[in-house]
C-alpha cells in the first residue's frame, strides 16, 4: 500500500517510521527538509516529559482571560485585534477545563500518548544513529519556596494518581546539581522518566535520513487536497500535482486545518505562538532540562546554547513575532543564571536575530490532539493539533496511526481523539 504522509515534522515523521515497520510505501509530502528553522519541531523547549498531562485550561481560567489580553508581560497573551476571530476557540478552551473532573479525564487520554516518550525517541535515534540526541537524564521543575510547590499540589497529585514517578530535590542537593542557578531557587521536583532531545532540529533530520534509507521518497510540495472516486482516496492533490495513493495522513502541523475539513472534519485548530531565545557559549552545561516555577518554560542546553523556550501569544498564524515575548524569556534567564547578565545583554542588544525563534503550535481546544478516520473517507488519517506535546506525544502517535490503518487494536483507547468530537 502506498501511503502520503503531509507535513514532515516530527509527528508526520515518527508517523512514516511506524508505517515502514508495516510494510508500506510511504511517500513524505512537505515543501521544506525536516529540521529547518521554520518547523514547530526545529523550535521547541526540547523535554520529554511524560507528565506533561495538563491541559492549559484548568477551572477557573475564566476569570484570567481579562488578564491574558491587558498584561504585556505574561506568559500568556491575546493579540487584541485578533480576539473576534479566536472567541469561539477560547470559549470551547474555557469550556473544556472548566471542572477538575475534565482535566482529570483529559490528563488520562493525554498520558496514554506521553507514557514512554523518552525511552520511545532514544530507541528511534538509535535506529536513525544518532543516540547522541536523546538524553534520558530526567526534567527538573525548581521553585522558590515549599509555598510555590503547594501552589500547584493538585497537579502534582493528578500526575502520582497515574502512576508518573517524581520526586522532591531539598536544597543542597539542587544547587549542587545546578550551581550556577540562583539561590531564589531552594526546592525542586525531578520528573524521574522524563528526557531532552538535545538538538530538534537535527534529530528531525535524522529521521528523515532513516525514512528515506528504507525507501520513503519525499515530494517537495505543499498539500492542498484530496481527489476521490465516491469516498475513495485517489491522490492528493498539491501546489506541484497530483501525488497518486492508497491512503493519506494529515500532519501539517496548523496547516492540517484546510485539509481536515477537505477530508469531511472541521477541528477548532489555531496556531499557540511560541517563542524561545538562546544564550550562546553560557559558560556551563545542565545536569538536566529545568522549568522554573514562575516562568513556565523550558531552559535546556542546545549545541547553540542556553534555550528559553515558552510563551503562549494567540494570534494568526500571519502576524509577525512580538519579540517583546522572546524578551520576557531572557530577563527568567538572568533571573535564574544571575552569571549570565553581560551575555543575556548582548543578545538583547541584537534581538530578532538567529538566537531568536517564533514558531506555531497546533492547538485544540480541549487539549488533545486529532487522531483518527476522517469522516469524508476512510482513506485518510489525522495525526495533529497536539499543541505543547508534539515531540513528547509524536512516537505514540505514529503507533497509533499505523495501527488504525492496519486495523490492529490500538493500544490505548482511539475514540478519545477523533476529530467528529467537535461536531
Amino acid at each position: 500500500m502506498t501511503i502520503a504522509v503531509l507535513g514532515a515534522g516530527i509527528v508526520g515523521l515518527c508517523t512514516a517510521l511506524e508505517l515502514q515497520r508495516d510494510g508500506h510505501a510511504v511517500i513524505i509530502v512537505d515543501p521544506d527538509e525536516p529540521g529547518v528553522r521554520q518547523a514547530a519541531s526545529y523550535g521547541n523547549g526540547t523535554w520529554l516529559n511524560p507528565g506533561s498531562v495538563l491541559p492549559m485550561s484548568t477551572p477557573g481560567l475564566w476569570k484570567q482571560v481579562p488578564g491574558f489580553l491587558l498584561d504585556p508581560d505574561g506568559p500568556f497573551i491575546i493579540r487584541w485585534r485578533y480576539l473576534p476571530a479566536l472567541a469561539g476557540w477560547l470559549m470551547r478552551f474555557v469550556l473544556a477545563g472548566r471542572t477538575w473532573q475534565q482535566v482529570e479525564i483529559c490528563a488520562t487520554r493525554r498520558y496514554e500518548l506521553n507514557r514512554n516518550t523518552a525511552q520511545d525517541h532514544a530507541a528511534l535515534a538509535t535506529e536513525a544513529g544518532r543516540p547522541d540526541l536523546i538524553r534520558c537524564n530526567g526534567l527538573m521543575f525548581v521553585y522558590p519556596d515549599q509555598a510555590a510547590i503547594d501552589a500547584e499540589r493538585q497537579s502534582w497529585q493528578l500526575r502520582q494518581n497515574l502512576g508518573i514517578r517524581f520526586r522532591k530535590i531539598e536544597t543542597a542537593e539542587l544547587h549542587k546539581r545546578v550551581p550556577e542557578l540562583s539561590t531564589a531557587y531552594s526546592l525542586g521536583m525531578q520528573m524521574e522518566d522524563g528526557g531532552q532531545v538535545v538538538d530538534p532540529g537535527a534529530y528531525c533530520n535524522a529521521l528523515y535520513q532513516l525514512a528515506i534509507r528504507r525507501g520513503a521518497t519525499h515530494k517537495t510540495a505543499r498539500a492542498t487536497g484530496f481527489s476521490f472516486n465516491g469516498n475513495r482516496l485517489t491522490a492528493v492533490m498539491t501546489d506541484a500535482g497530483a501525488i497518486p495513493c492508497d491512503r493519506a495522513v494529515i500532519a501539517a502541523g496548523v496547516g492540517s486545518r484546510d485539509l481536515a475539513r477537505q477530508a469531511g472534519d472541521k477541528v477548532p485548530l489555531i496556531s499557540e505562538r511560541g517563542y524561545h531565545v538562546v544564550i550562546p557559549n553560557p559558560g556551563f552545561d545542565l545536569p538536566a532540562g529545568l522549568m522554573p516555577s514562575d516562568g513556565k518554560m523550558g531552559v535546556v542546553m542546545t549545541p547553540q546554547g542556553l534555550r528559553l523556550a515558552g510563551q503562549v501569544e494567540l494570534a494568526s498564524v500571519s502576524a509577525a513575532p512580538n519579540w517583546r515575548r522572546a524578551l520576557i524569556l531572557l530577563n527568567y534567564g538572568r533571573r535564574m543564571f544571575p552569571a549570565l547578565a553581560a551575555k543575556a545583554d548582548a543578545v538583547e542588544e541584537d534581538v530578532g536575530s538567529q538566537n531568536y525563534w517564533m514558531g506555531h503550535r497546533p492547538s485544540t481546544p480541549d487539549g488533545l490532539p486529532c487522531i483518527g478516520p476522517a469522516s469524508r473517507s476512510p482513506d485518510i488519517f489525522h495525526a495533529f493539533g497536539h499543541g505543547h506535546v508534539g515531540m513528547i506525544q509524536a512516537p505514540a502517535t505514529g503507533r497509533l496511526v499505523a495501527a488504525l490503518i492496519a486495523g490492529r487494536q490500538p493500544a490505548c483507547d482511539a475514540t478519545a481523539f477523533v476529530a467528529r468530537r467537535f461536531g
